[in-house]
């Protein structure tokens, strides 16, 4: 289905006048079996669509909480090959909800970007998202994507002016993903007002819908931002609650799955603004 899953999981959203709750998982952590339970349990738990990182060891966007993710995935021996493994089997048993790899270029230069997209259609992933990729050098991995119908999500940023845009979002398919604050993840708190018109100005030059990342950790934000965006992006919140179940030696599968249901919440309660 690779593209398709993602248009239709926004076409249906769209229809029922909200906005999509997406939630950021890091494949591997705290470590594969418990990650993999966690992943299983996202849809139940309210997620639209799901972003799967894959963890690198030098993960420049990322701030303390999602770089502190990776290390704890690499340490147990995740890789590349084991997230796509990871996906494989979460789609044994989902076959509806959009799953988007999120990570950097480097694993993927290594996997070869021919085999990479190859690889990642046949575990189920429906779209790319590769932070440290610029447009100018992407067009080796987007044709690649576009040959096994896999969409290729781009970042747009408080600092995209109009005419850098139509050059980020060129062979964007599936939505644009708007970074909200400049800086890192899990750091900044994003503000609707702020957020509101740029999201409306990728919106109208890309055709495409608009999810927002970056700071948002609370249901109250998440609600807000889904006010004004097509969809909500939460990754170091949740990547938080691992690390505090870890800590505590409480129930991560159980800790994580409650804040997603949180976020999820306030996200399909809030009304949408007419675009």
């Amino acid at each position: 289905m690779t593209k398709a899953r993602i248009d239709a999981r926004f076409a249906a959203l769209k229809a029922e006048g909200r906005a999509a709750f997406v939630s950021y998982v890091m494949a591997g952590d705290p470590d594969p079996e418990t990650a993999a339970k966690i992943l299983k349990g996202l849809p139940a738990a309210g997620a639209d669509v799901i972003e799967v990182g894959f963890p690198f060891s030098d993960p420049m966007a990322e701030g303390p909480p999602i770089q502190r993710a990776a290390q704890r995935a690499l340490a147990k021996g995740m890789t590349l090959a084991g997230t796509l493994a990871a996906i494989a089997a979460f789609r044994e048993d989902d076959q509806d909800t959009p799953i988007i790899l999120m990570g950097y270029t480097n694993p993927l230069v290594t996997w070869g970007y021919e085999a990479f997209a190859r690889d990642a259609a046949a575990a189920g992933v429906d779209g790319v998202i590769v932070v440290d990729l610029p447009p100018e050098e992407a067009e080796d991995l987007a044709d690649a994507l576009d040959a096994n119908q896999l969409s290729l999500i781009r970042l747009a940023t408080p600092t995209t002016d109009d005419q850098r845009l139509p050059i980020v979002i060129r062979r964007t398919s599936g939505f644009v993903y708007y970074v909200s604050v400049a800086g890192v993840t899990g750091v900044k708190e994003a503000d609707a007002d702020a957020v509101a018109p740029h999201v409306a100005r990728v919106r109208k030059a890309s055709g495409l819908p608009v999810a927002v990342g970056f700071g948002i950790k609370t249901p109250e934000r998440a609600g807000a931002i889904a006010k004004v965006a097509d969809a909500v992006v939460v990754g170091s919140a949740l990547v938080d609650e691992v690390a505090e179940a870890v800590k505590l030696n409480e129930d991560v599968t159980a800790r994580v799955l409650s804040k997603v249901a949180s976020l999820a919440q306030a996200v399909r309660l809030a009304r949408r603004v007419p675009a």
